[in-house]
């Protein structure tokens, strides 16, 4: 009885109780959620999906080697490189283009390094939760319309899927409550075959074992100027991204383990998986989301997923027959995980009693969800080089800009008295 309602209420911070089954059955659960993103950039940019797995599995254990194994954070391929490694691999080649993607993961252990000499104070300064919780919602909202897309290919699945993760998670008891997306991508998946909708030709296709087209970068100063200063705004989405897992696990990794160690986790993971023919790495929103969901907060089931990542990367069997998940039923599953961190962030807010009737505060957050979610591109040309700031980055900026620049001590009691009258 008392394990049942550790499990039903209270977040499980130690998987070693739960036993190695179900520890494995909620690293399955994490490489379900985070697979169809860490594939779909390969299949964009035209790099190795095989090398892009290996290399996520392999990031992800850097990071929490670096990070002393105390942040439970997943890294899959970056969304954010995808349009200045496909114009770079059109002038140059991809091979050209990685090489630009190993120089922005050094950007970010140079910024590591500078949050070390001048403290992750000064930085933390600039994400008070009045500029904090709006880009928390706007790292969830801004991937909500990938979610849509998803699940919009087939209604029925998608909702399945949804239904079932939302009835597990809210109804049953004991261990089925911490592993709901597994359960429900189980019965979409399920459904999709009872409909007839599941090719399984990719599977018997397959071999069983394969090494993927692992590859060296090279390098030229055009191709780095497209690709590494994408690492000047993504800097800025870690940032939130960490502060999004701090909310919840209730943990405040920005200080411990600290910014320095999870910048220079993520770029190693990046430059490194770059270095072997893979994407750029990033920290994954979706499996936040699960974490939220689950209240499963151990790191090692992250560990235990980048091991699974990196066998399926090597098994082209097992990388065929998680390709044959159908999209809608995928979708259906990140609708809630993605909400779930815009949850969050208005519970950062609400935790932290930001008055909501202070003009100040309601044009930080207006401004930062506007420019965060309206579709806002601000292009920064400095020589041959373009950077552009959009999505959670330019709402971060403009954000940060609007919480230093605007008075804090101004009474609005008289504007209040006005309205009253």
């Amino acid at each position: 009885m008392s394990k049942v309602r550790k499990l039903n209420d209270a977040p499980i911070e130690d998987i070693s109780t739960l036993g190695p089954l179900k520890g494995i059955t909620l690293g399955i659960q994490h490489v379900f959620t985070l697979f169809a993103s860490t594939v779909l950039v390969p299949i964009l940019t035209g790099l190795d999906i095989g090398v892009a797995l290996v290399m996520s599995g392999i990031g992800t254990l850097i990071f929490h080697f670096i990070t002393q194994g105390k942040v439970p954070a997943y890294l899959g391929s970056s969304f954010s490189f995808i349009a200045p490694v496909i114009l770079a691999g059109d002038l140059y080649g991809l091979d050209y283009a990685r090489g630009g993607i190993v120089v922005a993961g050094i950007i970010y252990m140079i910024f590591a390094w500078l949050i070390s000499i001048y403290g992750s104070e000064k930085i933390l300064k600039y994400f008070p939760p009045i500029v904090n919780g709006p880009i928390i919602i706007v790292i969830s909202m801004t991937l909500a319309p990938n979610a849509i897309a998803m699940a919009s290919q087939d209604w029925l699945l998608s909702m399945v899927t949804l239904a079932v993760i939302i009835g597990i998670a809210m109804f049953s008891k004991g261990f089925l409550k911490i592993v709901p997306v597994i359960i429900g991508l189980t019965a979409g998946y399920l459904l999709a075959v009872i409909l007839g909708r599941i090719d399984f030709s990719p599977i018997t296709q397959a071999p069983w074992i394969g090494v993927p087209n692992f590859a060296l970068p090279k390098f030229s100063f055009a191709s780095t100027m497209i690709v590494a200063p994408i690492a000047l705004t993504t800097v800025v989405e870690h940032i939130g991204d960490v502060l999004a897992m701090s909310g919840v696990v209730k943990k405040d990794f920005a200080r411990n383990p600290g910014l320095t160690r999870t910048l220079i986790g993520d770029g190693l993971a990046t430059s490194v998986s770059a270095c072997f023919g893979g994407p750029a790495n990033t920290t994954y929103s979706q499996n936040t989301g699960v974490l939220a969901l689950t209240k499963v907060w151990d790191p090692k089931v992250m560990r235990i997923a980048a091991v699974m990542t990196i066998l399926i990367g090597l098994t082209p069997k097992l990388n065929a027959f998680t390709s044959t998940i159908p999209k809608p039923v995928i979708g259906g599953a990140v609708i809630i995980l993605f909400g779930m961190i815009a949850s969050i962030g208005a519970r950062t807010l609400v935790d932290n009693k930001v008055d909501f009737s202070r003009s100040r505060n309601m044009i930080i957050i207006a401004v930062i969800l506007v420019f965060g979610l309206g579709g806002a591109v601000i292009p920064i040309k400095i020589g041959y080089t373009e950077i552009k700031l959009v999505g959670m980055a330019l709402a971060a900026i403009v954000g940060i800009i609007l919480n230093i620049i605007l008075p804090t001590d101004t009474d609005d009691s008289d504007e209040k008295e006005e309205i009253i009258a």
